[in-house]
Protein backbone atom coordinates (compact mmCIF):
# COMPACT_ATOMS: atom_id res chain seq x y z
CA UNK A 1 0.00 0.00 0.00
CA UNK A 2 2.74 2.39 0.73
CA UNK A 3 4.43 1.75 -2.43
CA UNK A 4 1.12 2.01 -4.23
CA UNK A 5 1.08 5.94 -2.52
CA UNK A 6 4.37 6.85 -3.81
CA UNK A 7 3.48 5.51 -7.45
CA UNK A 8 1.03 8.53 -7.42
CA UNK A 9 3.04 11.06 -6.06
CA UNK A 10 3.33 13.65 -9.11
CA UNK A 11 7.07 14.41 -8.38
CA UNK A 12 7.82 10.64 -9.46
CA UNK A 13 5.13 10.65 -12.42
CA UNK A 14 6.79 13.74 -13.46
CA UNK A 15 10.32 12.49 -13.44
CA UNK A 16 9.67 8.67 -15.12
CA UNK A 17 6.61 9.96 -17.24
CA UNK A 18 6.57 11.76 -20.87
CA UNK A 19 5.96 14.75 -19.27
CA UNK A 20 8.52 16.31 -17.89
CA UNK A 21 7.50 19.87 -17.48
CA UNK A 22 4.95 18.85 -14.85
CA UNK A 23 2.76 20.86 -16.40
CA UNK A 24 -0.13 17.97 -17.77
CA UNK A 25 -0.45 14.38 -16.45
CA UNK A 26 2.08 14.83 -14.30
CA UNK A 27 0.09 17.27 -12.14
CA UNK A 28 -2.89 15.82 -12.25
CA UNK A 29 -4.57 14.05 -9.22
CA UNK A 30 -7.34 12.02 -8.62
CA UNK A 31 -9.09 15.04 -7.16
CA UNK A 32 -8.22 17.14 -9.86
CA UNK A 33 -9.10 14.67 -12.57
CA UNK A 34 -12.58 15.06 -11.52
CA UNK A 35 -13.06 18.96 -10.94
CA UNK A 36 -14.55 20.87 -14.28
CA UNK A 37 -13.45 24.77 -14.99
CA UNK A 38 -16.23 26.70 -13.65
CA UNK A 39 -16.43 27.96 -17.36
CA UNK A 40 -17.40 24.91 -18.59
CA UNK A 41 -21.31 25.41 -17.93
CA UNK A 42 -21.33 29.04 -20.17
CA UNK A 43 -24.06 29.51 -22.37
CA UNK A 44 -21.90 32.30 -24.01
CA UNK A 45 -19.15 34.60 -23.36
CA UNK A 46 -19.25 38.41 -23.33
CA UNK A 47 -16.21 40.58 -23.62
CA UNK A 48 -16.27 43.22 -21.21
CA UNK A 49 -13.24 45.53 -19.47
CA UNK A 50 -12.81 45.63 -15.49
CA UNK A 51 -14.53 48.51 -13.96
CA UNK A 52 -11.35 49.40 -11.57
CA UNK A 53 -9.22 51.82 -12.51
CA UNK A 54 -7.76 53.50 -15.91
CA UNK A 55 -5.77 50.80 -17.13
CA UNK A 56 -8.83 48.96 -18.66
CA UNK A 57 -8.14 45.02 -18.77
CA UNK A 58 -10.49 42.83 -20.72
CA UNK A 59 -12.45 40.56 -19.11
CA UNK A 60 -14.72 37.35 -20.49
CA UNK A 61 -17.59 37.06 -19.01
CA UNK A 62 -19.17 33.86 -18.25
CA UNK A 63 -22.73 33.78 -18.68
CA UNK A 64 -25.44 30.85 -17.53
CA UNK A 65 -29.42 31.21 -18.20
CA UNK A 66 -28.72 35.17 -18.26
CA UNK A 67 -26.78 35.07 -15.12
CA UNK A 68 -22.61 36.20 -14.91
CA UNK A 69 -21.34 32.87 -13.09
CA UNK A 70 -17.76 33.18 -13.60
CA UNK A 71 -15.07 36.32 -15.12
CA UNK A 72 -11.45 35.58 -15.92
CA UNK A 73 -8.88 37.59 -17.70
CA UNK A 74 -9.34 38.02 -21.68
CA UNK A 75 -6.48 36.54 -23.13
CA UNK A 76 -7.33 38.32 -26.66
CA UNK A 77 -7.20 41.34 -24.87
CA UNK A 78 -3.92 43.92 -26.25
CA UNK A 79 -3.94 45.52 -22.49
CA UNK A 80 -3.81 42.62 -20.17
CA UNK A 81 -3.53 39.43 -22.46
CA UNK A 82 -5.63 37.54 -19.74
CA UNK A 83 -3.90 38.68 -16.24
CA UNK A 84 -5.91 40.45 -13.93
CA UNK A 85 -5.48 41.90 -10.72
CA UNK A 86 -6.64 40.97 -7.57
CA UNK A 87 -9.64 43.50 -8.08
CA UNK A 88 -10.09 42.73 -11.44
CA UNK A 89 -9.92 39.18 -10.70
CA UNK A 90 -12.78 39.62 -7.83
CA UNK A 91 -15.31 41.74 -9.91
CA UNK A 92 -17.75 38.70 -10.08
CA UNK A 93 -18.70 40.25 -6.51
CA UNK A 94 -19.81 42.80 -8.50
CA UNK A 95 -22.37 41.29 -10.01
CA UNK A 96 -23.42 38.41 -7.85
CA UNK A 97 -22.28 39.45 -4.29
CA UNK A 98 -24.78 39.87 -1.33
CA UNK A 99 -23.39 43.43 -0.46
CA UNK A 100 -24.63 44.82 -4.10
CA UNK A 101 -27.72 47.03 -3.92
CA UNK A 102 -30.47 46.76 -6.54
CA UNK A 103 -32.51 49.74 -5.15
CA UNK A 104 -31.77 53.49 -4.43
CA UNK A 105 -30.97 54.72 -1.03
CA UNK A 106 -31.44 57.64 0.01
CA UNK A 107 -30.10 59.62 3.08
CA UNK A 108 -31.96 63.41 3.68
CA UNK A 109 -29.57 65.96 5.09
CA UNK A 110 -28.56 65.40 8.24
CA UNK A 111 -30.10 62.01 8.67
CA UNK A 112 -28.73 58.69 10.31
CA UNK A 113 -30.77 56.01 8.14
CA UNK A 114 -31.31 54.80 4.77
CA UNK A 115 -34.67 55.23 3.07
CA UNK A 116 -35.45 53.36 -0.57
CA UNK A 117 -36.79 55.37 -3.13
CA UNK A 118 -38.09 54.47 -6.55
CA UNK A 119 -35.90 55.23 -9.54
CA UNK A 120 -38.04 57.64 -11.28
CA UNK A 121 -38.31 59.81 -7.85
CA UNK A 122 -34.51 59.53 -7.45
CA UNK A 123 -33.88 60.92 -10.88
CA UNK A 124 -36.41 63.92 -10.41
CA UNK A 125 -34.62 65.16 -6.85
CA UNK A 126 -31.57 64.92 -9.23
CA UNK A 127 -32.46 66.94 -11.95
CA UNK A 128 -34.35 69.33 -9.55
CA UNK A 129 -30.98 69.62 -7.55
CA UNK A 130 -28.87 70.65 -10.90
CA UNK A 131 -31.66 72.94 -11.88
CA UNK A 132 -31.97 74.95 -8.60
CA UNK A 133 -28.20 74.81 -8.37
CA UNK A 134 -27.02 76.75 -11.65
CA UNK A 135 -30.07 78.96 -11.19
CA UNK A 136 -28.40 79.58 -7.80
CA UNK A 137 -24.75 79.46 -8.84
CA UNK A 138 -24.81 80.99 -12.47
CA UNK A 139 -22.39 83.75 -12.92
CA UNK A 140 -23.05 86.08 -16.55
CA UNK A 141 -19.58 87.60 -15.41
CA UNK A 142 -16.63 88.00 -13.02
CA UNK A 143 -14.42 91.06 -12.46
CA UNK A 144 -15.93 92.58 -16.33
CA UNK A 145 -15.41 89.69 -18.25
CA UNK A 146 -17.91 87.07 -19.74
CA UNK A 147 -17.86 84.35 -18.43
CA UNK A 148 -21.31 82.31 -18.90
CA UNK A 149 -20.54 79.39 -16.46
CA UNK A 150 -21.80 78.14 -12.76
CA UNK A 151 -19.26 77.19 -10.05
CA UNK A 152 -22.20 75.17 -8.03
CA UNK A 153 -21.24 71.59 -9.34
CA UNK A 154 -18.76 69.59 -11.44
CA UNK A 155 -18.23 66.09 -12.61
CA UNK A 156 -15.33 63.86 -11.77
CA UNK A 157 -15.98 60.38 -13.79
CA UNK A 158 -14.44 57.03 -13.26
CA UNK A 159 -12.20 54.90 -15.72
CA UNK A 160 -15.19 52.71 -16.34
CA UNK A 161 -16.36 54.92 -18.61
CA UNK A 162 -15.16 54.50 -22.73
CA UNK A 163 -14.22 57.42 -24.65
CA UNK A 164 -17.65 58.05 -26.00
CA UNK A 165 -19.34 57.72 -22.48
CA UNK A 166 -16.84 60.49 -21.19
CA UNK A 167 -17.51 62.72 -24.10
CA UNK A 168 -20.90 62.70 -24.13
CA UNK A 169 -20.80 63.55 -20.19
CA UNK A 170 -18.40 66.25 -20.99
CA UNK A 171 -20.86 67.82 -23.56
CA UNK A 172 -24.06 67.58 -21.37
CA UNK A 173 -21.82 69.49 -18.22
CA UNK A 174 -20.48 72.07 -20.50
CA UNK A 175 -23.90 72.77 -22.17
CA UNK A 176 -25.02 73.10 -18.14
CA UNK A 177 -22.54 75.57 -17.65
CA UNK A 178 -20.18 73.74 -15.81
CA UNK A 179 -15.95 74.16 -16.02
CA UNK A 180 -15.05 71.72 -13.34
CA UNK A 181 -15.21 68.69 -15.84
CA UNK A 182 -12.88 65.31 -14.74
CA UNK A 183 -12.20 61.72 -15.78
CA UNK A 184 -9.98 59.38 -13.84
CA UNK A 185 -9.89 57.57 -17.84
CA UNK A 186 -7.55 60.65 -19.06
CA UNK A 187 -5.11 59.94 -16.10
Amino acid sequence: MAARGWLGWPVLRQFTGTDRSGRGAAAKSRGSADISPRTEEADRVVKSVCPYCAVGCGQNVYVREGKVTQIEGDPDSPVSRGRLCPKGSASLQLTTGPGREHRVLYRRPYGTGWERLDLDTAMDMIAERVIETRRARWQWEQDGARTRRTLGFASLGGATLDNEENYLIKKLFTALGAVQIENQARV
